[in-house]
């Protein structure tokens, strides 16, 4: 056998033994994806029977899992949950979970509508939307992330015996929530909110716009008790903004809640176009509309866009020299 024959039969051998490596390593891999697959099916279904045994139904419809081999998602064509003694219940149409493998640590949701619910001191709602998302992160205690997007989100009552009333719609809603350290931050936005006159008693707004960031302070560690309550704790509103076409009211400043539900803040308030803004907020509550109308009158005189503080103190609010009355202890 010639050198070059001899050669050639080393490289045969290498590409045979490089063939049986990879035959192994996808056999391994595969086996390792149906691992993880049963693993998760298994513990969808251990946390439902976990709520069974605290009294509360829930169901995953057809639970399976797809993806194979680039990704692993968890799906069920319909999802429900109920609280009899909270009185609380909700259904939603399919629901898939599903990350990427080389980012085993985020997780990517798609949720179908309507998301149907039933809760104590509120009328039954039918929520709908064209797309959900929401990406977040598997850490735990809690995650470092949650990111939901959704775009043709509406609103209605979902009575048993009478027709439905619609409530809003929604064109696009962003939400973002992550840790820093200690605390949690926001960042959110929505785009053309058009309340219903339905919902206003036959009353029209117009179409909303509204923008905002704050950073919860301990927020994180807040999350990681599952808390009942925002009492005792506080807020720093780096800016939260509500706007109609050039009508603008923005809002920064610190904010706080007491043990006893009473809010205490100093913030600075933005108008811009006070006159529009006062009709707006005149024709949202009529009640208050020959006041609103007033107090934004003596605003316009200082200008198309007046800074005004906004005190409250112990939960008796204050704009400028305008009293807005008092604010119910919260809960």
């Amino acid at each position: 056998m010639t050198s070059s024959d001899e050669k050639k039969t080393k490289q045969r051998r290498g590409l045979f033994w490089l063939l049986i490596f990879l035959v192994v390593l996808f056999g391994a891999y595969s086996a390792g994806w149906f691992y993880l697959a049963g693993r998760l099916t298994d513990e969808v279904r251990a946390s439902i029977a976990d709520l069974s045994q605290q009294g509360i139904r829930s169901d995953c419809t057809r639970l399976r899992t797809q993806g194979y081999p680039l990704k692993l998602a968890v799906i069920c064509t319909g999802t429900a949950y109920q609280d009899d003694a909270k009185g609380i219940a909700a259904t939603t149409g399919t629901l898939e979970a599903s990350f990427a493998i080389w980012r085993p640590q985020t997780a990517n949701i798609t949720l179908r509508g309507p998301l149907r619910t039933l809760m104590p001191g509120l009328a039954p709602l039918w929520l709908d939307w064209d797309q959900l998302e929401m990406q977040t992160g598997l850490q735990r205690p809690i995650p470092d992330h949650l990111r939901l997007t959704t775009q043709g989100f509406l609103g209605q009552t979902d009575p048993e015996d009478s027709n439905p009333v619609a409530l809003f719609n929604i064109t696009d809603l962003a939400l973002d929530l992550w840790a820093d350290d200690h605390d949690l931050l926001y960042r959110g936005s929505f785009a053309e909110l058009d309340i219903t006159p339905e919902a206003l008693e036959g009353r029209t707004l117009p179409t909303l716009d509204g923008a905002g960031e704050a950073r919860l302070k301990n927020g994180a560690i807040l999350l990681e008790k599952n808390p009942h309550s925002l009492r005792g704790h506080a807020a720093d509103i780096t800016r939260l903004e509500l706007s109609s076409g050039q009508a603008t009211v923005s809002v920064t400043g610190p904010v706080a809640i007491d043990e006893q539900g009473l809010v205490d803040a100093e913030l600075m308030v933005r108008i811009t176009n006070p006159e529009k803004i006062a009709e707006i907020l005149a024709t949202a509550i009529p009640k208050q509309a020959r006041k609103i109308r007033q107090g934004f009158g003596a605003l316009a005189m200082m200008g198309k866009q007046p800074i005004l503080p906004l005190t409250i103190s112990r939960s008796n609010a204050t704009l400028g020299f305008i009293p807005l009355g008092r604010i119910k202890p919260l809960e």
